[in-house]
Order: C-alpha cells, then sequence, then structure tokens
C-alpha cells in the first residue's frame, strides 16, 4: 500500500509537470505605449524583464472595450457569441445579454478535466448581476463558472480606496471588516497583487492550476497612493507633444513600431490651444503611479513563484482590455477644493459600499469631480482625458470605444522559461485575445466541449518556439464600429460612417485610405464581416439601442404652427 501511495504522488507530480501553469494577467483602459518595453517613460521593471525573457507581440488585439474583451477572453469565442457584445445591459438579443451564455465555456471550465485549480482575482465584469437576491442569481459569478477560489469586484469601476461589489468567493465584504485581508491603508491593486501571490502560495504544488488576474489599473478613477504618485511629479510638466514625440522615438529604438508604416496621429484639435495646467500633469502622473503600482505586484507575484518552484514552468501573459481612455469623467465643470474637515457622518467598517462613484469617503469627506480638482485621493473621482489618452496610444487612430488601432491594439507578453525558446525577441503574427482559450486548450492537453460553440481562436504555442498559426480574418464590432483584418488589408468603419480601407504593413497608423482605390477588396472584406456578422450575433447598432418612439399627442389638443 505504501509503495502504491509512493508511486500515485510521483504519477501526479509527473502529471502536473506536463503541463505549465498558466497567468493570464490583464490590465484596464491603458494604451499600447503605456508601459516602459512598450515605450512608454512609466516605470515598469518587472514587465519589461518578462518581456526581455519572452516574447513581445507587436500586432496583437482587443476587443476595444472592458466587458466584450473579458468574454472574449474567458471563452475564446467572439464576445456576441458568448451573449455580451456591448455592456452589461440585457437587450433582450442572443448577442446582448450581458450575460455569459450556457453555449460558452469558461477557460477554468475547459481546463477543469486537465487536473487544473483556477483563481481570479480582480475585475469579473461578465454578469449584469450585481444585487443577487439568492445564490441562484450568481450562476455567472466566478465560482459558478469554474474557478475554484475567487477576490475581487463583479462591477466593473469604482473607487481603489473603497471599491464595490468587493467580494471574496461568493459573498460581498468590506475591505475595513476583512479579517483575512486587514490592511490600514487599503488600496485595490494591492489587494489584486496580494491574493494573486496568496493563491499561488496556498495552491496544492501537485496540480497545474490557471491564474487569471484582471487589474482594474488604470481605469478611471485617477485613484494612487501618494509614495508612488510622488514618483512622478513634474514628469509630465514638458506637454502631452513632447511626451509623445519621446514615446515615439522609443517605440522605434525597441523595435515594436516601424518609421516605415508609423507616423503620430494628430491631437484632437482643441487639445493643442489648452493651457497645460497642473490639473493635466497631475491626471497623468496618478494615472503612472497606477500602472507602476500593478507593476510592482505583478514583481511580487513573480517572485512568488519563484519562492514556490513555479517560475520556470509557468506561462505569464500579460495584456490589456482596449486602448487609452478619451470618456470625459470627473471633467466637466468646475471642481470644489478640499474640505478642511469631515462634512458627511462617518461610514461603518462594515458598510458595503453600493456606488461606482461613492458619495463620500469613509470619514466623510464628499467625493469631487470637475476642473481643478488634483486626481489622486479617495475623495476625488477623475478620469485622465482625451489628450492624455491620444499620449497612451501613440501612435494609433482613435481610442477606447472604437475600432481604429488605438482602440483594439494591446501589447502582448508571453513568458514562459520551460516553453519560449525566442526569448526577447519581437512577434509580428497578428493576434486575438480570443487565442488565449485555444492556447490554454492546447498547453493543458485537455479536450475542448463538444457541446459548446467552437473556439474562434489559435493556439500561440507554435508561435513561442518559431512556427506559425494560419486564420481566414479577425473581425470586430462594438456599438456600431466594425472592423476586419485579413492579412495586412484591414477594413474598419465608425458607427453609420463608410468603410474605410488600409494598408496596415504600409500605414498602421491608418492615415491613408485606400478605398476608393480598391472597391473589389472593399466589396470582398464587406461580404466577409457581413457573413462574420449573421453566424456571430452581431446585430444593427440601431436595433441594439433603438430610439424611443415619440410621444403620441393627446386627444382633443391641436398641435400649435410653428
Amino acid at each position: 500500500m505504501k509503495h502504491l501511495l509512493i508511486f500515485l504522488s510521483l504519477s501526479t507530480a509527473l502529471f502536473a509537470a506536463d503541463k505549465p501553469n498558466i497567468i493570464y494577467i490583464l490590465a484596464d483602459d491603458m494604451g499600447f505605449s503605456d508601459i516602459g518595453c512598450y515605450g512608454g517613460e512609466i516605470e515598469t521593471p518587472n514587465l519589461d524583464a518578462l518581456a526581455k525573457g519572452g516574447l513581445r507581440f507587436t500586432q496583437f488585439y482587443n476587443t476595444a472595450r472592458c466587458c466584450p474583451t473579458r468574454a472574449a477572453l474567458l471563452t475564446g469565442l467572439y464576445p456576441h457569441q458568448a451573449g455580451i457584445g456591448h455592456m452589461m445591459e440585457d437587450r433582450k438579443l442572443e448577442g446582448y445579454t450581458g450575460n455569459l451564455n450556457k453555449n460558452c465555456v469558461t477557460i477554468a471550465e475547459a481546463l477543469k478535466p486537465a487536473g487544473y485549480k483556477s483563481y481570479v482575482v480582480g475585475k469579473w465584469h461578465v454578469t449584469n448581476v450585481t444585487k443577487p437576491k439568492s445564490d441562484a442569481d450568481k450562476f455567472n459569478w466566478p465560482l459558478q463558472r469554474g474557478f475554484d477560489r475567487f477576490y475581487g469586484t463583479i462591477h466593473g469601476a469604482g473607487s481603489f480606496f473603497d471599491p464595490n461589489t468587493l467580494t471574496r468567493d461568493n459573498a460581498y465584504i468590506s475591505p475595513f471588516n476583512d479579517a483575512e485581508y486587514p490592511a490600514a491603508d487599503y488600496y485595490y491593486t494591492d489587494a489584486i497583487s496580494d491574493h494573486a501571490a496568496r493563491f499561488i502560495r496556498e495552491h496544492e504544488k501537485a496540480k497545474p492550476f490557471f491564474l487569471y488576474v484582471a487589474y482594474t489599473a488604470a481605469h478611471w478613477p485617477m485613484h494612487a497612493k501618494e509614495k508612488d504618485i510622488a514618483k512622478y511629479k513634474g514628469r509630465y510638466a514638458a506637454g502631452y507633444e513632447a511626451v509623445r514625440k519621446a514615446r515615439y522615438e522609443k517605440m522605434l529604438k525597441e523595435g515594436v513600431i516601424s518609421a516605415g508604416n508609423t507616423t503620430n496621429w494628430p491631437l484632437p484639435s482643441d487639445l493643442g490651444e489648452r493651457e497645460f495646467s497642473e490639473w493635466e500633469q497631475r491626471r497623468m502622473e496618478v494615472f503612472a503611479a497606477m500602472v507602476d503600482n500593478m507593476d510592482q505586484g505583478i514583481g511580487r507575484i513573480v517572485q512568488t513563484l519563484k519562492d514556490a518552484g513555479q517560475f520556470e514552468n509557468t506561462l505569464i501573459c500579460f495584456l490589456q482590455d482596449n486602448g487609452g481612455c478619451a470618456e470625459v469623467v470627473g471633467s466637466v465643470g468646475i471642481g470644489q477644493p478640499r474640505a478642511a474637515t469631515p462634512s458627511l457622518p462617518p461610514l461603518g467598517k462594515d458598510y458595503l459600499q453600493p456606488d461606482m462613484v461613492p458619495k463620500q469617503t469613509r470619514d466623510g469627506f464628499p467625493v469631487r469631480q470637475g476642473k481643478g480638482v488634483l486626481a489622486g485621493p479617495a475623495d476625488t473621482y477623475l478620469g485622465y482625458g482625451a489628450a492624455w489618452a491620444t499620449v497612451s496610444n501613440t501612435p494609433f487612430r482613435k481610442h477606447k470605444h472604437w475600432t481604429h488601432e488605438g482602440g483594439i491594439s494591446t501589447p502582448l507578453i508571453a513568458h514562459w522559461p520551460a516553453g519560449i525558446t525566442r526569448k526577447g525577441q519581437l512577434e509580428t503574427t497578428p493576434g486575438h485575445l480570443i487565442d488565449l482559450m485555444a492556447t490554454a486548450v492546447d498547453l493543458s492537453k485537455t479536450t475542448y466541449p463538444a457541446n459548446v460553440k467552437p473556439m474562434e481562436g489559435r493556439s500561440l504555442a507554435l508561435l513561442f518556439t518559431g512556427g506559425k498559426i494560419e486564420r481566414e480574418a479577425l473581425y470586430w464590432e462594438h456599438e456600431g464600429n466594425r472592423a476586419v483584418r485579413l492579412g495586412d488589408s484591414k477594413l474598419v468603419a465608425e458607427h453609420a460612417k463608410p468603410w474605410e480601407l488600409y494598408n496596415i504593413a504600409q500605414d498602421r497608423s491608418e492615415q491613408r485610405d485606400l478605398s476608393q482605390q480598391e472597391p473589389e477588396r472593399v466589396k470582398q472584406m464587406t461580404v466577409m464581416y457581413d457573413t462574420y456578422a449573421a453566424r456571430a450575433n452581431v446585430e444593427p447598432w440601431e436595433k441594439v439601442t433603438p430610439k424611443p418612439e415619440p410621444k403620441a399627442e393627446k386627444k382633443g389638443k391641436k398641435k400649435k404652427e410653428p
């Protein structure tokens, strides 16, 4: 019996060693050029080290928005096929239910038969059930979709100092009354990193694991710890164009773009004339601090892997959910100065924050928005604006929401000492986050279920050793913005506007529209897009968000003449 137990133990260990651990790290609302090894001045030494020891993809794509990206990453399907073609509203259409549907499986569900334990930390945001009345309502929460442990938020955005819908496993918790993670100066990014490290430490080493780390950095609000902000004081005093020019030059030096096919897309016309104030600088200083803090946490995750002897056989992939965010959150009107003393009753330690934008801090200060409010502390709530989003997306066109390159381009760093032979190299093959499911299924040697929609992606594993992958095309749709990439040709359009055609190999900044010169190419790719849209549950945006019917006139009342 003793010999049998030893044999079984050795067999289990060999079974685990044959399959790598897999960690997918997803950042939020960041542009292609923000991290150091893709051209940014933000200090990201831990990500840079992973890039140096692994692969950097230069033409990898997301879906232009948070919820659809998460749905596609988790399921390996285009987001409409998984039920999340837009955000979390149920639009009563198959592709727009605001919940992962039953026609898909998550990576956690797919890897379970292969012996994997699965963990998720951070932002979930693939269900519209944020106020469950019973456990049955949590059918699309992490533990109900194959994960063994969860720490994070069900909702998509909120304060970094007092996050709403904060959850451990299946229950809401308060960060200020949490015996498992007491923190005198709670900060959500730190909590995500610390719980990721904890799950690795506590993992049963005889089994492989899948860990999904979904940071909310650097999504608005611009919240950061003072020690991290201080590091970037004055770093952005030269202004948008100077920072963007420096990034562009560094990107060329790093090789992630080419001077032959890129040039900086012009800043929005009203931004160059704006007075470059302390308020403008501060928003970017805080953004940089948020990214810096995330990188520090990734460093702790890497160190935990090394301490556990798991680093060599762990695939780590880092990417972003969409491009830089130009939304005007907190930028309308003139803000109020911070009060000298709290003016509202303090909130108790067990209070569960219900609001995306809190009305007050725990100690009673009203939350402030508007121009002049200096970002960073818990009583502020601002985005970083269109100008800095354009800098983040250097040198590409448009932002989050759009399917031009600035909205959908993401870094992808892949690091796996035992499996990636091309260390420090660049990979130019176009890829999409739908490929992450296929990669996980491939490396785990599991069998993808036959009773759900088939995977849309391709495994990236062949690229790790210098091979090639083939695919027909890549597709996008979000809010009526749409695109197709076929080889080097990209067909792209804004909602309700005509198709544009670009040769990405020659013009990745999308500044020379070829649609008039190549009408047959436009026709061919339009047919491909329409075929994709029909099979992937994509609906016309007007059908998804119909205008309300005009109110009927009351009987007996005549319409006034103009």
